[in-house]
């Protein structure tokens, strides 16, 4: 893939698109190469604020070099993106990391499963993916986001921790629930959800691909502030750990502890 260097995009469009999630769309060289399940180091303009924030591509418009995040205000440096405008210039590199490996789902029947801020990967997935069937389940706290763009590319099913719509519960319940069945599963979000999905995925006997979200410092792999047990040892440390940043985000779900 080479080495990464930092180049200057510039914002689009940026909009808040539900209770403190916001879309930006992003002007960069980095479409031209850029794969769903890959992210995008993102630095802030105020100096202050040293490291740069990984965010997950939602959707890639190649034709025009754009980029699309999702995102959450969740501190001072997505806030801080929150606040720019089109015209914004941002400093960024990437793609980084390696994205979903979507050969697995050749005729196939697949599930991808987002959950809170792991749904915006989904998008960009569920457009690509070439699969027999393809059916996407998504979970959020009560409002819902991208449920119109993700309608677009399968057969949707929600779940809300209150019940508010679709199934009230887990992305597991909304599987159970409505009785689907895959091959291969493709899932984003925290780490209690996958881990559902990697007990789910061994019982049934079913392929899941899953894409961790860590907190990452430098993104290309040098500093190990994102590392993640696996069963084997890794090259480059010896040890039964991997780079989220470099080895990941998208791990075959039973190579990995979670």
């Amino acid at each position: 893939m080479g080495e990464k260097v930092k180049e200057k995009a510039v914002i689009i469009s940026q909009e808040e698109i539900s209770l403190d999630i916001y879309s930006m769309w992003i002007e960069t060289n980095a479409a031209k190469t850029a794969k769903p399940g890959q992210f995008v180091a993102l630095y802030c303009n105020d100096g202050s604020r040293i490291l740069p924030r990984p965010i997950s591509i939602c959707e890639i418009d190649k034709k025009n070099n754009r980029l699309r995040f999702v995102y959450r205000v969740v501190g001072k440096g997505t806030d801080e993106f929150s606040k720019y405008h089109a015209g914004t210039e941002i400093e960024i590199m990437g793609p980084l990391g390696n994205g979903f490996p979507m050969e697995k789902a050749k005729g196939k029947k697949a599930i991808l499963i987002g959950g809170g801020i792991g749904v915006p990967p989904m998008v960009e997935l569920a457009k690509q993916l070439d699969a027999e069937s393809k059916v996407i389940v998504a979970g959020y706290r009560n409002l819902l986001f991208l449920d119109y763009e993700l309608k677009a590319c399968g057969d949707f099913y929600p779940a809300t921790e209150d019940g508010s719509i679709g199934v009230k519960g887990t992305v597991i319940d909304a599987i159970v629930e409505n009785k689907l069945e895959a091959d291969v599963i493709y899932a984003c979000g925290p780490t209690p959800m996958l881990r559902a999905i990697k007990e789910y995925a061994e019982k049934h006997n079913i392929e899941a691909w899953v894409s961790m979200e860590e907190k990452m410092a430098c993104g290309i792999g040098a500093c190990l502030a994102c590392v993640c047990k696996t069963k084997e040892k890794d090259k480059h440390t010896n040890v039964n750990n991997t780079r989220i940043c470099k080895e990941g985000p998208v791990f075959n779900a039973e190579e990995v502890e979670l």
